[in-house]
């Protein structure tokens, strides 16, 4: 038995014992993260890593040398855990921002939960199984002596870690600039990333205040001016209504699933009004306030961090400013609490004249995930919304649904539709019933604002504030019903598409083409308003007179991904080795994005953050 001894003698030592376990984690982050993972490349990415802790184990530590390695194996563990858990539901690697953020995943955690597969817990099991042990008294004595604490000899130890660390810079040292934050986790490897991440100096050049200026945005997108464009002052001195629906995607827009309507009200609204079928979220890490910040301002949201926990304390331009200097009254309705994500401020910055949150007028009446169900928030605006028509003045109110909020799991008494079984007990399938509530309520909103007289005497936009199901969040049987629903593969161009709906008085129904985000639909109304916005920088543009258009997205996509009017491009680890998604799958056009729009998409993000992190502080001691 001289070979089994042998076994057993190394697998006594923590330095083989912790990193064998890690190894079996390490692969099992990987094969939940990346995609045709390469056999040794997990190995060769995380594995010197965690040998140069091991080796600052056995050269400083002696009696406290097993709680060390079992410190090292917590912690790395909770770090591929995170970022296991954190692909799932962003789409991007988790990094030290998101630690600021922890309060607003403790208001998600049924959404975290949701996503959690059975099997993830496996990176826990050794962890499990030695804690068991370790608080049995009388086995205690028996786990300690199972480790040989004899250090390793100081030559293996230096050349080990001298190799380790060699290794680890020579995984970080050239792909220091690679553009795709999830190829650059691939290539550094996670650990590698996540420290990467906390010492690379993220401070932007910000480029001069008085450079950024409305002529050099228009040309870095390619924006012609219109000279005497279409509808405009058409909707003048008209109430504003924007109403922001909770995860909603376009492909609900008119979605029969054997033969019933998932979304009738939406589908009356389409064939009347406006409708924008080439719509794109905008959206970040703060997901719905995110949309809130992008629509008010027409500026991009920030690379790490929620435009709310960034932005909020700057004196903001905004459409209710622009609203205000008009002569309107100004409201935002929302039946969360007004804290969550910094909302407070946010209204503050953009110029709200109130707000009505959950705590100071909703209640907790009817309550659904985190406040009461679009049902009262629609009747109670609207009540609300028609005495501030009574008042005589205009007036611009933002309306924030919820119900229809992740992970879907909304009471079955709120059903209105009968979901075949295929359909049953899944992501997909409860998503689509909670939008079908959320039409429902929708619906009783437009009843109600016409019976009060608001709605003939109003501009009214209707668009989703983010994606509600992500391609990395769904299962093998929730991506079958998607490419049922699709007739073909869900993909990147499908999952960020949302519905811009604009019902204005004066306004001919039609279905546009024009491609459009978010950050276009302040210089949109505006434009139906009759407000000119020459002296306000604005990075959007009025789609009902523009063509063309180039988005930069952040965030649930790589940075350096963007849209134009043919295609989605996502880089790789830089613009050469990217992948083009053409709005038509089956097209056979070549080279529908240009190395010239990936760049001026990147200058344009810079040009966004240099001017708002310029503007005037609105608290500086806030700062």
């Amino acid at each position: 038995m001289p070979l089994f001894d042998h076994i057993r003698r190394i697998s006594t030592k923590p330095f083989v014992f912790f990193s064998i376990i890690l190894i079996l984690k390490i692969y099992l982050a990987w094969l939940s993260i990346f995609d045709g993972i390469q056999p040794w490349g997990p190995l060769l990415k995380e594995i010197p890593f965690i040998w140069v802790l091991f080796c600052l184990i056995e050269w400083f530590s002696s009696k406290r040398k097993v709680g060390m390695y079992l410190t090292v194996n917590l912690i790395v563990t909770a770090i591929f855990f995170a970022a296991i858990m954190y692909h799932k539901y962003y789409g991007v690697i988790v990094t030290y921002h998101a630690l600021e953020q922890v309060n607003q995943v403790t208001a998600v955690s049924n959404s975290v939960f949701s996503l959690l597969a059975p099997y993830y817990l496996l990176i826990f099991l050794d962890i499990i199984v030695i804690g068991f042990w370790a608080i049995r008294k009388k086995r205690l004595p028996k786990t300690k002596s199972y480790f040989s604490l004899k250090k390793l000899s100081t030559g293996v130890i230096a050349t080990i870690f001298a190799a380790s660390l060699t290794i680890c810079i020579f995984n970080i040292w050239p792909n220091r600039a690679s553009m795709n934050e999830i190829k650059q986790a691939e290539q550094m490897g996670i650990l590698n990333y996540e420290t990467y991440s906390i010492f690379a100096n993220e401070d932007i050049e910000l480029v001069d205040k008085n450079a950024i200026t409305q002529s050099k945005i228009d040309q870095l997108k390619g924006v012609q001016s219109v000279q005497d464009p279409a509808y405009f002052g058409t909707a003048q001195g008209k109430n504003v209504i924007i109403i922001q629906m909770e995860s909603f995607q376009n492909f609900l827009v008119n979605l029969t699933i054997d033969g019933q309507e998932i979304t009738p009200n939406i589908n009356a609204l389409v064939k009347d009004n406006l409708y924008f079928k080439n719509f794109y979220q905008m959206v970040g890490q703060g997901n719905t306030s995110d949309a809130e910040f992008v629509v008010n301002t027409s500026s991009y949201i920030p690379y790490n961090e929620a435009a709310t926990q960034n932005y909020a304390y700057k004196e903001l331009p905004s459409l209710p400013k622009l609203l205000t200097a008009q002569g309107y009254d100004t409201a935002t309705f929302h039946t969360n609490v007004v804290d969550f994500w910094n909302r407070r401020e946010l209204y503050e910055a953009v110029g709200f004249n109130r707000y009505y949150d959950q705590d100071n007028f909703f209640g907790k009446e009817d309550a659904v995930f985190f406040g009461p169900s679009d049902e009262v928030l629609y009747k109670k605006t609207a009540a609300e919304l028609e005495k501030m028509q009574q008042a005589g003045k205009p007036f611009y109110s933002q309306v924030i649904s919820m119900t229809a909020h992740h992970p879907f799991t909304m009471p079955h008494e709120k059903d209105h539709i009968t979901l075949p079984e295929r359909f049953q007990d899944n992501m997909v399938g409860d998503y689509i019933r909670s939008q079908n509530y959320a039409d429902y309520a929708l619906g009783l909103f437009i009843d109600d604002l016409k019976q009060k007289g608001i709605w003939d005497n109003s501009v009214v936009v209707i668009y989703g504030d983010h994606l509600g199901l992500p391609l990395y969040s769904l299962d093998k049987k929730g991506l079958e019903l998607m490419n049922e629903i699709y007739g073909r593969d869900y993909g990147y161009i499908d999952m960020i598409n949302i519905p811009l709906i604009i019902s204005a008085p004066g306004v001919t129904p039609a279905v546009l083409d024009n491609v459009g985000g978010q950050v276009d639909i302040l210089p949109t109304i505006s434009n139906l308003m009759g407000i000119s916005l020459t002296d306000q920088i604005h990075f959007g543009q009025d789609i009902l007179n523009q063509t063309n258009n180039l988005l930069p997205q952040r965030y649930y996509l790589p940075s350096g991904s963007f849209l134009n009017d043919k295609a989605l491009f996502i880089p790789g680890a830089w613009y050469d080795d990217g992948t083009q998604y053409p709005f038509a799958p089956d097209s056979v056009q070549q080279a529908v994005t240009t190395e010239s729009e990936y760049n001026r998409a990147l200058e344009l993000l810079k040009l966004s953050d240099s001017y708002v992190q310029q503007l005037p502080d609105r608290n500086p001691e806030q700062e």
